[in-house]
């Protein structure tokens, strides 16, 4: 097994460091395709195919730095497990913009084809920031209780990423009463869903939603 380690061109201090922290383990299910390029340092897009408890699974994209792996190689099927913060940028799109999500990946460990996968949740997530849209709570026609949530992460140079949140059950009360601004901190997986939508009367398109399937939430401070 090999492991690699980067540091990030950013002085950057230990609280913002923690306040945002993925760990997920999978099977490398695409090519590398290059995204930018700064100061030199070229950053590649890969998905990820992380098993879910059941037999579904999620494919995550991760953002990976050619210092920090073989891009230029087929690392298809291979199985690997990735250390980083969950990232957003909006993208414009015609008269909108999109939110576009990856894993930034700060450590890559590859695994050993044989090693069993993890028994003890490959996708985990911690968040640490700040309700930055009133909260939607809902309940689906069969009576269960969900509420969306946008947090806003903050980063480094005065950033700050915009990751939805879906909470179920006792979560989904909890964050629907919850104030714009409150600070809060969010455990749980990243989820990868399908969905339709129409560009117009003709014509419908698949596309991927990322969010944080919330497991725990409670506030801070």
């Amino acid at each position: 097994m090999q492991k690699f380690v980067i540091t990030e061109g950013e002085n950057m201090t230990e609280k913002t460091l923690n306040n945002n922290q993925v760990v997920v383990a999978g099977e490398i299910a695409s090519e590398f395709t290059f995204s930018h390029e700064i100061f030199g340092e070229g950053f590649y897009m890969v998905d990820l195919m992380v098993s879910r408890l059941s037999d579904a699974y999620d494919v995550i994209p991760l953002m990976v730095s050619d210092r920090l792996f073989d891009v230029n190689e087929s690392h298809v099927g291979e199985k690997i497990m990735a250390k980083g913060q969950f990232r957003s940028y909006n993208k414009h799109e015609e008269t909108k913009n999109r939110l576009i999500l990856s894993v930034f990946v700060r450590e890559i460990e590859q695994l050993d084809e044989d090693e069993p996968e993890e028994e003890n949740r490959p996708n985990q997530i911690y968040l640490d920031g700040y309700i930055c849209k009133a909260p939607v709570y809902r309940m689906t026609p069969l009576g269960r209780e969900i509420a969306d949530v946008l947090l806003a992460v903050n980063r480094a140079y005065g950033k700050s990423d915009y990751i939805p949140c879906i909470c179920w059950g006792r979560n989904a009360r909890f964050a629907g009463k919850l104030q714009v601004g409150e600070h809060v901190a969010i455990w749980g997986r990243i989820q990868s869903r399908e969905y339709q939508k129409r560009i117009d009367n003709d014509q419908v398109v698949s596309r991927v939603a990322y969010e944080v399937s919330v497991s725990k939430m409670e506030c801070l401070e």
